[in-house]
C-alpha cells in the first residue's frame, strides 16, 4: 500500500491508467504495520481510511491483517479484531442496536465470554466497503452519542465510532473505492493509505505463475504490452485473473486471433465461462451451442440486473433489488452456482443473502451488452428518457442513435461512471464481436455504416470539448472502434517532426495527450517546450503534467490563469507531479497564491519548485511560508531566485523554515535583492534544531562582511546541517574570510562546499581560509 492523502472525478480504469504510470511510488506500508506510526501531532494513529479501485486488493489486504493477528504473528497488542463489511451492515439499517449488542450480534464469542466493557481493551475494527455503504453516512446530520450502551440506528453508530465519541481507543481501518473516500471528513483520519495493485514486473510474475509453459507465458506478456488497454487493466489482479482465464482457453485451441480490446477479452470470458456450465453443469460437449435457451434467458437477466444497479450505482445487491429487476432469490442463487465466476453469492452471518458481479468491469460489460440486444430487439433506447415512444417511431431509430445517446451521457457524467460502459456499448456494434457472440446476439447487419457514423459523431465531439481528460476516454472509444486515424496522423507529425501545434483542432491536441501518455519516455520528463512554449498547450496537455514526474515549463508565457490548471494538478490525489519548474513565467505574486493553496494539499506530492525570475515580491512570502510550515507539505527545494523578495520576504519565509513541519533541504535566493538583515533571519533558521536545510544559495545580493558574520555564528551551531553555502558577488572582503575560518575549524560544522567566487578576499583573506582548511575538524570537500 502506499500513502497519500479527494473526490474522484473520472471512472477507476482512468484513475489505474495514471497509476500504470507511477515509477517511483511514495511511501509504502505494510498491512501489519498500519497502526504502527504516529499523526502528524505526533500522537498515535487512531483512524486509516485505505482507498483502492474496485478488485484491486483491498478486502484482501485487511483479511491478511486480521489472520496474521490471529495467528500470533503480528500486533499483539490488540485483544480483538472485529472485522466487518458494510454488505453485512446494510442490511441491519431497520434496526437497533448499541455499540455492545452490534458487537455480541457479529461477535458472539464477546458475549458468551460476558464481555461488555472494551474501553480498556485494544480494539481494532475494520470497516470494509465504505463505498457500499446505503445510504451514503452523513457526518453534518447525525446525533452524538458517548454511551456504548445506548441503542440507536447502525449509520449513527457507525458516525459516532469514526469520530471517536464512542471507544476512543479504539483503532479502525476503513476501506473504500476512491468515490466514496470524500463521506468520512478529513479531521477523523489520520492516515490516508492507497492499494494500487500490480506494478509491470508483479504482472509477469503472475502470468509466468499461471502459465508454466515458458512459451505459452512469453506470448500472454508479449500480447499485454501491445495493447494499451489490456496493460492497464492488469493493474488490477483480478483483471489479470479475467485474462488468463481466456487465453489460457485460446491458447489450447491454437489458430484463434488473441483478444486486443478490452470488448474482445469481455466476450471471450462470457464464452469461456458459458462453455464451463454448458460442459459441467449440462453434460454437454465443447462442440455443442454455447447460447442455449437457457443460458440466454440467464445472461438476458443478468444483464437487465446490471444495467439498472449499475444506473443506481449499486455493485452489491439484496433480495428488494433483485425483486425490481424480475429475478426471485432462488433464481439468483442459480446463476451464481452455474455462472460461479461471472456472478456470486454472499451470505452474512446471519443475514439475508446478497449478490454482486466479479468485478464492476463484468457488470458494466454485461449492462452495455443487455442495452445494446434491447435496442435490436424492440428499437427501445434505455438510455433515453423518451422510453415510451410507438413501436413506429422505434423502427426509424438506428443504432447510431443510441450511440449518440450513450457518448452524451458519458461526456455530462460528473464522474465519468459510464466510461467503460460506453467502450462496451460501441465495441459490441463490431461486426467482428457480433459473430462471437452469434447466437446470443441479434444481428444487425450493415455494421460498418453504422461505425463510421459512430466515429464521426465521437470524432465531432472531440472537437467541441476543449476539456483533454474527457476526449482520452472517446479515443479509447475509437480503438474499440479499430479507428485509429486521428493517432496515427500525429504519430506521422511527430516522427517528421513538423507539429505545427497553432494549427491543431481539439481532436488532434485529444491525440497528441493519449499518444503521450501512452509513452513512459516523455512522462519521466516532460518539457513544453518540445510542442509549444504557450498557455493554451500547456491547458491542452495538463493530463500529461498530472502523469509526469518532472514538468519543465520554463519561459512558456505562461500566467495566472496556468496556475489555476497547475493548482488543480497539484491537488489531485492521482497526481504524480514531484518536480515542477515554472521558471520565466511572468506568474506574479497573484499566481503563487493560486498554487500555495495546493500545495499545502494532503493529495500534493511535488518535492522540487523553481520559480525563479517569475515577477514576485515579499507578497508570495507569506503564502509561501504557509506552505513551508504546513503539515501536508512535501517541498524539499524552492528555488525564488531573481525575484524583487527583499529583506522583509525573507523573513517570512524564514518563520516557515523554523517550523518542525517544514522538510526543505535546499533554498536558492539568488538576486532577490537582500541585504545583511536576510543573514540575521536566516541564521536563525540555520541554528534551528528544526531545520532541515542543507543547501543555501544566496548569490548575488549585497550581505556584505557583516551578514555573513551572522551566518557564520549560525554554521556552528550544534544544531547546523548546513552542508553547501553559495556566496558568489555578495560584496564579501579577507574580514568575512576570517569567520569562514573559524567555522572550517569548528568541530559542529558540517559544511562540505563553499563558493565564494567573485569577492575581493584578496590573498590575505584566502590565506585565513586556509588555516581553518588545515584544522583537523575541518570537512570542507569543495572551495569555489
Amino acid at each position: 500500500m502506499a500513502e497519500t492523502g479527494v473526490v474522484n472525478v473520472e471512472h477507476e480504469v482512468r484513475q489505474i491508467e495514471r497509476t500504470s504510470l507511477k515509477q517511483d511510488r511514495p511511501e509504502t506500508t505494510t498491512c501489519n504495520d498500519i497502526f504502527n506510526r504516529t499523526n502528524d501531532k505526533g500522537e498515535p494513529v487512531r483512524t486509516v481510511l485505505t482507498k483502492g479501485v474496485a478488485g484491486i486488493g483491498k478486502t484482501v489486504v485487511t483479511q491478511k491483517f486480521s489472520v496474521d493477528w490471529a495467528e500470533d504473528k503480528a500486533n499483539q497488542d490488540v485483544h480483538f479484531t472485529f472485522p466487518l463489511t458494510f454488505r453485512e451492515l446494510n442490511v441491519l439499517k431497520q434496526k437497533k442496536f448499541s455499540l455492545v449488542e452490534l458487537i455480541h450480534h457479529f461477535f458472539t464469542e464477546t458475549k458468551q465470554a460476558g464481555i461488555w466493557i472494551f474501553k480498556d481493551l485494544q480494539v481494532v475494527f475494520i470497516l470494509d466497503g465504505l463505498d457500499e455503504c446505503r445510504p451514503p453516512l452523513d457526518f453534518n446530520n447525525t446525533q452524538i452519542l458517548t454511551d456504548v450502551t445506548e441503542s440507536t440506528s447502525v449509520d449513527v453508530l457507525l458516525m459516532n465510532l469514526i469520530r471517536g465519541n464512542l471507544l476512543p481507543s479504539a483503532r479502525l481501518w476503513i476501506t473504500t473505492r476512491p468515490a466514496a473516500a470524500n463521506q468520512i471528513p478529513a479531521e477523523y483520519v489520520d492516515v490516508v493509505t492507497e492499494v494500487r495493485g500490480f506494478t509491470d514486473p508483479q504482472k509477469e510474475e503472475y502470468f509466468r505463475k499461471r502459465f508454466t509453459d515458458e512459451e505459452q507465458a512469453n506470448t500472454v506478456i508479449s500480447h499485454i504490452r501491445m495493447s494499451r488497454s489490456l496493460h492497464i487493466m492488469c493493474h488490477i489482479p483480478l483483471f489479470c485473473w479475467v485474462t488468463s482465464r481466456v487465453l489460457q482457453d485460446m491458447l489450447n485451441h491454437k489458430g484463434e486471433e488473441l483478444p486486443k480490446t478490452l470488448t474482445e477479452m469481455y466476450i471471450y470470458f462470457l464464452v469461456v465461462q458459458t462453455k464451463q456450465k454448458n460442459i459441467k453443469y449440462d453434460g454437454r460437449s465443447e462442440r455443442d451451442s454455447h447460447w442455449s435457451p437457457e443460458n440466454k434467458k440467464m445472461i438476458e437477466s443478468l444483464g437487465k440486473l446490471a444495467f439498472e444497479q449499475l444506473q443506481k450505482g449499486n455493485l452489491i445487491f439484496y433480495e428488494s433489488d433483485l425483486t425490481e429487476c424480475g429475478i426471485d432469490i432462488t433464481s439468483a442463487s442459480v446463476y451464481s452456482g452455474v455462472f460461479t465466476e461471472i456472478f456470486k453469492e454472499e451470505r452474512g452471518m446471519y443475514e439475508d443473502k446478497m449478490f454482486c458481479f466479479i468485478h464492476l468491469s463484468v457488470q458494466e460489460f454485461l449492462a452495455a451488452l443487455h442495452v445494446h440486444e434491447t435496442f435490436i430487439k424492440t428499437g427501445l433506447n434505455l438510455l433515453s428518457e423518451e422510453t415510451q415512444r410507438s413501436k413506429l417511431l422505434r423502427k426509424m431509430c438506428k443504432l447510431q442513435h443510441l450511440h449518440q445517446t450513450a457518448v452524451n451521457q458519458a461526456l455530462k457524467s460528473p464522474n465519468g461512471h459510464l466510461d467503460l460502459f460506453l467502450r462496451f456499448l460501441l465495441g459490441l456494434s463490431l461486426e467482428s464481436n457480433q459473430i462471437l457472440l452469434h447466437g446470443l446476439l441479434t444481428q444487425t447487419g450493415r455494421c460498418s455504416e453504422t461505425n463510421q457514423e459512430t466515429v464521426k459523431y465521437v470524432k465531432k465531439k472531440m472537437k467541441k470539448n476543449v476539456l483533454p481528460e474527457k476526449n482520452i476516454n472517446l479515443f479509447h472509444c475509437l480503438n474499440e472502434l479499430n479507428d485509429r486515424s486521428l493517432e496515427d496522423q500525429i504519430q506521422l507529425y511527430l516522427s517528421s517532426g513538423h507539429l505545427a501545434t497553432d494549427k491543431l483542432t481539439s481532436a488532434q491536441w485529444s491525440a497528441l495527450v493519449f499518444i503521450l501518455l501512452s509513452s513512459e519516455k516523455d512522462l519521466h520528463i516532460f518539457d513544453l517546450r518540445k510542442y509549444s512554449a504557450s498557455e493554451e498547450a500547456l491547458l491542452r496537455l495538463l493530463p500529461v503534467v498530472k502523469a509526469s514526474n518532472k514538468t519543465l515549463l520554463t519561459g512558456c508565457n505562461l500566467s495566472e490563469r496556468s496556475c489555476e490548471a497547475l493548482a488543480s494538478v497539484l491537488g489531485s490525489w492521482s497526481s504524480t507531479l514531484r518536480h515542477l519548474d515554472l521558471s520565466n513565467n511572468d506568474l506574479k505574486d497573484s499566481g503563487v497564491e493560486i498554487l500555495c493553496v495546493a500545495l499545502k494539499s494532503p493529495n500534493c506530492v511535488l518535492e522540487t519548485l523553481r520559480l525563479n525570475s517569475c515577477g514576485l515580491t515579499q507578497g508570495s512570502c507569506e503564502d509561501l511560508s504557509l506552505v513551508l510550515s504546513s503539515q501536508c507539505s512535501t517541498l524539499m527545494e524552492l528555488d525564488l531566485s531573481n525575484n524583487d523578495l527583499q529583506d522583509s520576504g525573507v523573513e517570512l519565509v524564514s518563520s516557515g523554515l523554523e517550523s518542525p513541519h517544514c522538510s526543505l533541504g535546499i533554498l536558492r535566493l539568488t538576486s532577490c535583492n537582500l541585504s545583511e538583515r536576510s543573514c540575521e533571519a536566516l541564521s536563525s533558521v540555520l541554528s534551528s534544531h528544526s531545520s532541515s536545510l542543507r543547501k543555501l544559495d544566496l548569490s548575488q545580493n549585497n550581505l556584505n562582511d557583516s551578514g555573513v558574520k551572522m551566518l557564520c555564528s549560525a554554521l556552528k551551531s550544534p544544531n547546523g546541517k548546513l552542508e553547501i553555502l553559495s556566496l558568489i558577488v555578495c560584496r564579501l572582503s579577507r574580514r568575512s574570510c576570517e569567520v569562514l575560518s573559524s567555522v572550517l575549524s569548528c568541530p559542529s560544522s558540517s559544511l562540505r562546499q563553499l563558493d565564494l567566487s567573485n569577492n575581493k578576499l584578496l590573498d590575505s583573506g584566502v590565506k585565513m581560509l586556509l588555516s581553518g582548511l588545515e584544522s583537523p575538524n575541518c570537512k570542507l570537500e569543495t572551495l569555489r
